[in-house]
């Protein structure tokens, strides 16, 4: 089992904590750790993913990568520093709040919940409330 998360950016980040907010997503979900890592990124190498595999030429806040199937998860993410603080300001919360958010966001692509249609948004936003509460009073 082997998590790891890098971060690119000058920003500091509290690692730890975003380890223990992607394990309690796959330990909730019935899930395990094959082999995860987490990249966390500027708006520069996230619009260069985003274009190279997505053929999206804008940066965003999260792009996840699954290689197998089954419960134990071996993949990436990537999350946009810089986007998260956009986003932050653009919803009234701090940016740790939203790192969290959309670090929850991109475990629950990881083990397969997707959000493509206004019906699984909906799941999905639910499910990143029910982690930020949970991980919250975990966390207190």
């Amino acid at each position: 089992m082997t998590l790891q998360i890098y971060n690119t950016t000058k920003r500091e980040l509290p690692e730890q904590l975003l380890e223990k907010a992607v394990l309690l997503v796959l330990k909730n979900e019935g899930c395990t750790v094959e082999s995860i890592v987490g990249v966390y990124c500027g708006n520069k190498m996230m619009q260069r993913i985003n274009r190279e595999f997505l053929q999206h030429d804008y940066p965003t806040d999260t792009i996840t990568f699954r290689y197998n199937k089954g419960s134990e998860v071996d993949g990436e993410f990537y999350i946009s520093l810089d986007v998260v603080k956009e986003n932050a300001a653009r919803f009234s919360t701090d940016f740790q709040q939203e790192l969290l958010r959309v670090t929850f966001h991109s475990a629950l692509h990881l083990i397969g919940f997707d959000d493509q249609s206004p019906l699984d948004r909906a799941l999905m936003q639910e499910k990143e409330l029910f982690y930020l509460s949970e991980f919250t009073a975990e966390t207190s």
